[in-house]
């Protein structure tokens, strides 16, 4: 059994195939919107120099990353183990040496992975534009308003994702998501310009 099969399984056994999917959509959304709002905080501002854009960005993807790892590892393994302990309980038997056990010990590091890697990557892609920009490549338009296009298409697609999960209108459902991240910029713009 390879890797991923293996891993596949041990999620099938723990049926977490859901819990993962929640982790990728709610994190990469964050991860989206906390862009969205950085570069639209650094666009509404007085001139700032790309490189300082660019290290306030990765910083927090980098943060959103950590955090996305550490939270759903730490609360995740205490469910794991939560569910093990009743599973023996049930059974009356030690299953130290079981698949249970060894899903208890690998799913919260695939699940955590998942929950840490959605928001840096998508932050990543979105922050593109400016990493391109700062490597000396000339972009046809500004580097923040193609971050700024990015991060919308990004909330979109991933509403798009959650309406073809629930088996309903995926364009509703991008629509939707696209609503709440126009409906931030909104809110960014009043609260940031002067």
């Amino acid at each position: 059994m390879n890797i991923f099969t293996r891993a596949e399984f041990l999620l099938n056994i723990t049926r977490s195939q859901g819990i993962a999917r929640r982790y990728f959509v709610v994190n990469g959304f964050d991860g989206a919107l906390t862009m969205l709002g950085m570069i639209l905080g650094f666009q509404f501002s007085a001139s700032t120099p790309l490189s300082i854009t660019i290290n306030a960005c990765l910083g927090a993807s980098i943060a959103l990353g950590v955090s996305g790892v550490s939270s759903a590892y730490i609360s995740e393994l205490a469910e794991r183990r939560r569910a093990l302990l009743k599973l023996e309980e049930a059974m009356l038997e030690d299953l130290h040496e079981s698949a249970h056990s060894e899903a208890a010990r690998w799913v919260p590091i695939m699940i955590a992975l998942v929950n840490g890697s959605a928001p840096l990557l998508i932050s990543l892609v979105i922050l593109s534009p400016l990493l391109l920009t700062h490597a000396g490549v000339v972009l046809p338009i500004s580097p923040l308003f193609l971050a700024i296009i990015l991060a919308l298409i990004i909330v979109f697609l991933l509403g798009v994702f959650l309406g073809r999960i629930a088996g309903t209108s995926w364009l509703r459902s991008g629509v939707q998501t696209l609503f709440i991240a126009i409906t931030t910029s909104v809110l960014i713009f009043l609260f940031t310009s002067n």
